[in-house]
């Protein structure tokens, strides 16, 4: 060899100039051709190659130093793929004294002839990094003439650096991945925020849910069409406020919007509100008069409770959703009109049109684009949102300044409303109006003390609607000696253990609180059938069911479960 294997000192030395590099801020190419760099005034080399590999074993990074490359060659075609794939099998260092006569340098002996001579040495050794080899370092010397030398002290020497070099990769690796995530974390932040500023701005509509979201998503797409749209949900989930949303979204913002509820008018009084009627047309018509559809031309009606009109009238409702026309009432002339409309209802049309009660045709005009609103159960990250707000609207009206403490927030944030957004505004409102202090605490609520309308009206319980205190798992805490089933059962038919007068007195042992005692008798269970029957009577609607079956909501939502009984959504 023509030159030494480095002393220890200079080995030392060497090793502690090559750290400083790999630590300094530097990008990791630049830093690897460094050390390459100084390695090459450690040990006399022709050429010095570090090659890092990257997840599928292919080179990702090479970095060399010493000697030209001709024109047309790259560095890393002097490295066989044999050696770098022998480094990565076995981790254990290769030494070739003449590259030209060994048999793992026969595809690159040309190569390596034009760039290094015929007369080269090769020592490789593999570069580890959590227990794996990530890459290859190795020299090229030159060499003269079969000699007794030793590269034992060269294999060392290397080791040591390419150990330092893993640590680096490895560091950088974590780096990138750290920088790609954070990238992609604020990409995807930024494409929420660009989402969200898309999202045009709805009055009166408040959520952040992903169930409200991703219907103010569908309004924003169906108001650009003139599509029928019919809104589904359960009483006081704000159908109006949606379908003023369509409305104020679409290109017939600037014309009127014009609402009517179908329930609250007898079939006479309704043909009249919606197509107007002339002088003389019956009694009372002592002028000519124009209905809805002709107040809605040229932009939005809204007809609530569609699913409450008659067989008879929905034939004539038919014909103007058909031809766009219609005449007045007690009128001759044909009138045409341009509307978008929009029906909304919390009955279930698919059954109601199985029974015969609702015209298939009708139905069909009527749910062109239909959108399901969530009710307030589904969205409960919302209710402080929306509980907020009713408290800024209540101190706008009444001058105050009153806001919520942790406490009431936690509250209402355990309650069920079943009545939805409708009762939580009620609750507020009524919370607010009755509160002792600026800030308003649990103990303001009525629900805390038993004394809940709103309660008494779902289940026949002042803390019915209340779910009490939370246990550690936020689960309600069963009394001492109760089982769970029990408690979850107490909890289900709205009175909360300790919450009625019934459930005062301390039960004897062998009493089953499933059976009732110590409660009203209306807390047995109900029959399947009567069951099923009532919410088919209700539209599938528990809290009409529950009404109409002289039970709590929890009565009946607990009696689903128990016998199984999948609710039919529409």
């Amino acid at each position: 060899m023509s030159a030494s294997t480095p002393s220890p000192d200079t080995a030392l030395f060497g090793i502690y100039e090559i750290s400083k590099i790999l630590t300094a801020p530097a990008r990791l190419e630049q830093a690897l051709t460094n050390v390459v760099s100084v390695l090459s005034s450690f040990m006399d080399m022709r050429l010095g190659m570090i090659v890092v590999l990257d997840q599928n074993g292919d080179p990702e990074i090479v970095a060399t130093s010493g000697g030209a490359t001709p024109s047309g060659l790259r560095a890393i075609d002097i490295l066989p793929r044999k050696i770098i794939d022998r480094l990565v099998a076995t981790a254990v260092p290769i030494v070739v004294q003449d590259v030209c006569s060994d048999p793992l340098f026969a595809d690159a002996v040309e190569v390596i002839a034009q760039r290094l001579g015929d007369k080269v040495s090769f020592v490789g050794v593999a570069i580890k990094a959590d227990g794996g080899v990530i890459g290859t370092l190795s020299v090229n010397r030159v060499w003269e003439q079969p000699s007794g030398h030793s590269f034992d002290g060269d294999i060392r020497f290397l080791t040591m650096i390419a150990n330092l070099i893993g640590q680096t990769v490895k560091l950088h690796r974590m780096l990138s991945a750290d920088r790609q995530r954070l990238l992609n974390e604020r990409a995807r932040l930024e494409k929420a925020l660009d989402s969200r500023a898309a999202r045009p701005e709805v009055a009166g509509i408040v959520g952040e849910s992903p169930a409200i979201i991703e219907v103010l998503d569908t309004i924003a797409v169906v108001a650009k069409s003139n599509s029928t749209v019919l809104l589904r949900g359960e009483s006081g989930t704000g159908k109006e406020l949606f379908a003023r949303a369509v409305h104020d979204l679409s290109l017939r913002r600037a014309k009127p919007f014009v609402k009517l509820n179908c329930a609250a008018l007898p079939e006479s009084v309704l043909e009249s509100e919606l197509f107007g009627h002339e002088r003389g047309a019956f009694t009372g018509a002592v002028a000519q008069r124009a209905g809805r559809f002709e107040l809605a031309n040229g932009g939005t009606l809204l007809l609530d409770e569609i699913g409450e009109i008659s067989t008879a009238f929905q034939a004539k409702l038919l014909r103007v959703l058909q031809e766009g026309e219609f005449e007045r009432v007690g009128g001759t002339r044909t009138l045409k009109v341009d509307v978008r409309l929009i029906f909304a209802t919390n009955k279930n049309l698919e059954e109601a049109v199985a029974r015969g009660e609702f015209r298939a045709d009708l139905y069909y005009r009527i749910s062109v684009v239909p959108v399901f609103l969530p009710p307030l159960r589904e969205r409960p990250g919302d209710v402080a949102l929306l509980a907020q707000n009713f408290l800024e609207q209540f101190n706008s009206e009444n001058k105050r300044s009153q806001i919520f403490s942790m406490s009431a927030i936690e509250t209402l944030q355990r309650c069920y409303f079943p009545g939805n957004v409708r009762e939580l505004e009620n609750c507020v409102r009524r919370t607010a109006t009755l509160a002792h202090e600026e800030m308003i605490i649990d103990k303001d609520f009525a629900c805390a003390s038993g004394k809940c309308l709103s309660a008494l009206l779902w289940t026949g319980s002042g803390s019915g609607a209340y779910f009490g205190p939370a246990g550690p798992e936020g689960q309600r805490q069963s009394a001492p000696g109760h089982s769970a089933e029990a408690a979850a059962s107490e909890s289900v038919y709205g009175f909360p253990f300790g919450s009625s007068p019934e459930s005062q007195r301390e039960l004897k042992d062998g009493e089953d609180l499933k059976d009732g005692v110590g409660y009203p008798p209306v807390r047995r269970m109900i029959e399947k059938e009567k069951l099923i029957e009532g919410m088919e009577k209700a539209g599938w609607v528990q809290a009409k069911a529950a009404r109409l079956l002289g039970l709590s909501l929890r009565q009946v939502n607990y009696a689903l479960k128990k016998y199984n009984i999948e609710v039919k959504r529409f």
